[in-house]
């Protein structure tokens, strides 16, 4: 039986006390293949980023427990073995492109020829080889978009995980790192991704949740969640809608 790329069982998140606690994921389980692309939708404040966070190590849940490639978060290490790119991707300002680069690429433990094998190539593909010598800290907000994906990249991992990855990238922007993603795919790698473009998850993704106020509304495939009828959007929208009423 092969290792899911991602496992979350029963995941619980609080943040403050009392009165003002708020249950940032109740109970959430989710369960991610190995070699598909994998959208995690949800409104502002639905707890997707809470969600990566916690799969980072960034912070830790109150209750449940998270797998990456049968690793379990928080006790073994399996950060070699993920990619991540944040929606605001921050850099030392005045790092070039290819020392920024060069710096992860130590850090993750690189032979010197991968290196200079990886560099030049993740450049070339994010169209960021002119820029090469350029500090970051003048890049604009898309060239940094495509500079933390080149990053999250540099050492060739097997899962790689993107919050809001064409965050305020203009159609180039965004069709380069839709091209990407596809391509990734095909090498086999497993990508998970928030979102809150449908259209580019209705294009990628072979399966989605649907996450509301930390709760799971639907995990499962995206032709089975447009069963209900209507567009992506407006099968998204419903499904909202429906449980806010459930709650009210």
């Amino acid at each position: 039986m092969t290792i899911p790329a991602i496992e979350i069982i029963g995941l619980d998140k609080c943040f403050g006390s009392g009165r003002k606690k708020n249950q940032a994921l109740h109970n959430l389980s989710l369960t991610i293949a190995q070699g598909e692309v994998f959208g995690f939708l949800g409104p502002n404040g639905a707890g997707k980023s809470t969600t990566i966070k916690l799969l980072l190590r960034f912070l830790k849940p109150d209750n449940g427990s998270l797998h990456v490639l049968g690793n379990t978060v928080g006790h073994d290490e399996f950060r070699h073995q993920i990619g991540y790119l944040s929606e605001v991707p921050v850099f030392y300002d005045h790092l070039t492109a290819i020392e920024t680069l060069l710096l992860s690429a130590r850090l993750s433990g690189m032979t010197r020829q991968v290196i200079n094998q990886r560099i030049p190539m993740l450049l070339e593909r994010m169209t960021l080889t002119e820029a090469t010598n350029r500090r970051v800290g003048g890049f604009s907000k898309g060239m940094k978009q495509r500079l933390g994906m080149a990053n999250a990249l540099i050492h060739d991992p097997e899962v790689l995980i993107f919050d809001e990855p064409m965050s305020g990238l203009d159609p180039l922007g965004r069709y380069q790192i839709k091209s990407l993603i596809a391509e990734l795919k095909q090498e086999g790698k497993t990508i998970f991704f928030s979102s809150h473009i449908l259209s580019d998850i209705e294009a990628l993704c072979d399966r989605i949740a649907v996450i509301h106020k930390g709760v799971l509304l639907y995990s499962g495939g995206l032709g089975d969640f447009l069963r209900g009828g209507g567009s992506l959007e407006e099968r998204f929208v419903r499904v909202i809608e429906e449980a806010d009423h459930a709650c009210a």
